[in-house]
């Protein structure tokens, strides 16, 4: 028995719009905005881990879907500003020839094409006048035997517990702002058991600059390898390295051309490296989007009913 034909309308526009729905999300999601979720702690205080927020693939232009059949095409293309927090696929993961398929970074951008940076040996933007900020987070050790004793310092002092930052046997290490270990040396006085790490000697600060489309760099020892990987990675080169000389195409060069912009990215805490002191100059090709907005936030781990942070939601990214 056939339906009535007012009851065959009603399923009819039911099924248009839950169709509607779809296409207009899929839509929505493959040519406006995306969501991702923060799987680590690397961009803390200004992003954390259990964080979703939302991409604007318009930041930067849109970059068309479907590039394994189409290639690489961007609408109103513009460039990347010094600050912002972007997402981006994997600059090094020459396994994956589809850019888009490749794993996905966030970071924020500290050098846009054509910037000059002063960089140390490790690769590390060196800012004199950072290091000093209060809200700067260094590394700290202390014997793992006072683990508890440090979590009841934590929350006598109202100090965030962000977890450990590292840990083997017989020592655990955290991350404390300059004025969160001044609290701590302060409440425990002489008896103090938490001891900074040193760093690593890091040399004297070089200059790097961030390769532009149609600029030529000069090569020296410093930046050699990082010239090489990126033409090899992104320029389509035929380049090495022999005794501190980069040969291009068979010939030894002192100089190199870049075809494309590239971005230098740093996380917001110094030791996470999944930044460019891992993979290098990031190309403009490899933006998906910079971060605008924290939608959503709840502790990983947690069950349903707990975790949850309201002070995050809807919260804009800076």
């Amino acid at each position: 028995m056939n339906p009535p034909p007012a009851n065959r309308k009603r399923i009819l526009r039911t099924v248009l719009t839950v169709v509607g729905t779809v296409i207009a999300v899929l839509l929505l999601r493959g040519f406006g905005f995306t969501t991702y979720s923060i799987p680590s702690g690397g961009m803390e205080n200004t992003l954390f881990e259990g964080d979703r927020i939302l991409v604007n693939k318009w930041s930067y232009g849109l970059r068309m879907p479907f590039m394994a059949q189409w290639g690489y095409h961007r609408w109103c293309s513009s460039r990347a500003s010094r600050q912002d927090v972007v997402v981006f696929n994997n600059p090094a993961a020459p396994g994956q020839p589809v850019i888009e398929r490749r794993e996905v970074y966030i970071s924020r951008c500290v050098g846009a094409p054509g910037d000059t940076l002063l960089i140390d040996s490790l690769y590390t933007v060196v800012s004199p006048e950072a290091r000093f900020l209060p809200e700067r987070e260094h590394l700290y050790a202390y014997p793992a035997l006072r683990e508890e004793s440090v979590r009841a310092l934590l929350r006598a002092l109202s100090i965030p517990d962000d977890g450990l930052k590292g840990k083997d046997d017989s020592v655990h290490v955290r991350s404390f702002s300059r004025y969160e270990y001044y609290l701590l040396e302060q409440t425990c006085g002489e008896h103090v058991f938490m001891r900074p790490l040193q760093e690593e000697e890091r040399g004297e600060s070089k200059p790097l600059i961030v390769p532009r489309k149609g600029s030529v760099l000069r090569v020296y020892p410093w930046n050699v390898t990082l010239l090489c990987n990126t033409l090899v990675l992104h320029e389509g080169k035929r380049a090495e390295v022999k005794n501190d000389t980069l040969y291009v195409e068979g010939r030894p060069t002192q100089h190199c051309y870049f075809t494309k912009d590239y971005y230098w990215m740093a996380s917001d805490t110094g030791f996470n490296l999944s930044d460019s002191r891992l993979f290098g100059f990031v190309p403009h090709d490899h933006l998906i989007g910079r971060a605008t907005l924290v939608w959503f936030s709840k502790r990983p781990g947690t069950g349903l009913t707990e975790g949850y942070r309201p002070e995050r939601f809807i919260r804009k990214v800076r």
